[in-house]
């Protein structure tokens, strides 16, 4: 009888899932294409980096603008989830707006490839800033109703256009704020919610109390 001892099996590699591998994939390619852009990313490196090959990557998205358009979506729907989720809650004005922002440059914080490819990226293409623009525009419009029932939103205009300037007003205060985050991570988050606080909420708080400005108090 051989005594010689047995090499133990290799433990069997558990297949992933179709929707395993999709995440996998979606988070390679929010990866690159913040790294690279739109035009620099291939599907063959995306494939790479999410450890598959590249028919599987096709069979999950038909085309790369397919992949490009489906993370959009993807990254602005956990946004506004974010505002959503606080601006709903059973708390004074002031309390939703802060948890709202602080939670808003949170996912920035813990998604700096997300925030890069939905906000730095231009690609040059025409077709595929449409689709930008495209998706951008839809979840504005889902977001819209959610400002509109803020009083310190509506108090000084409550109309259509009132309501969305005062999101553009917030939207790109926010946003340009979190690209200078993107370049001085040494400022603590608490002093960044601090900031857009004291730019935002002071004036709409005292626009909720009826105090609006006039160009004939100019």
């Amino acid at each position: 009888m051989s005594t010689e001892p047995t090499t133990p099996r290799a433990p069997r590699r558990r297949r992933l899932t179709a929707d395993e591998r999709r995440e996998l994939i979606e988070r390679a390619a929010t990866e690159l294409f913040a790294e690279r852009g739109y035009q620099g990313a291939g599907m063959s490196e995306i494939a790479r980096r999410a450890g598959v090959s590249v028919p599987v990557v096709y069979d999950h998205f038909a085309s790369k603008e397919d992949l490009y358009r489906r993370l959009l979506e993807r990254h602005y729907a956990d946004l506004r989830a974010v505002w959503g989720r606080h601006l709903a809650a059973d708390e004074s004005t002031e309390a939703r707006m802060a948890h709202a922002i602080d939670a808003w440059f949170a996912y920035v914080q813990s998604h700096p490839f997300a925030w890069r490819m939905l906000f730095r990226d231009t690609t040059g293409d025409p077709k595929v800033e449409a689709i930008r623009r495209e998706v951008a525009d839809a979840s504005r419009a889902q977001l819209l109703p959610l400002m509109d029932a803020e009083p310190a939103v509506t108090a000084a205009d409550g109309s259509a256009a009132g309501v969305e300037m005062v999101w553009e007003v917030f939207r790109g205060s926010i946003q340009a704020l979190a690209l200078w985050w993107y370049e001085h991570q040494e400022v603590p988050r608490e002093q960044v919610v601090a900031t857009a606080m004291n730019a935002l909420w002071v004036g709409y708080e005292r626009v909720a109390r009826g105090e609006t400005w006039s160009p004939r108090e100019a």
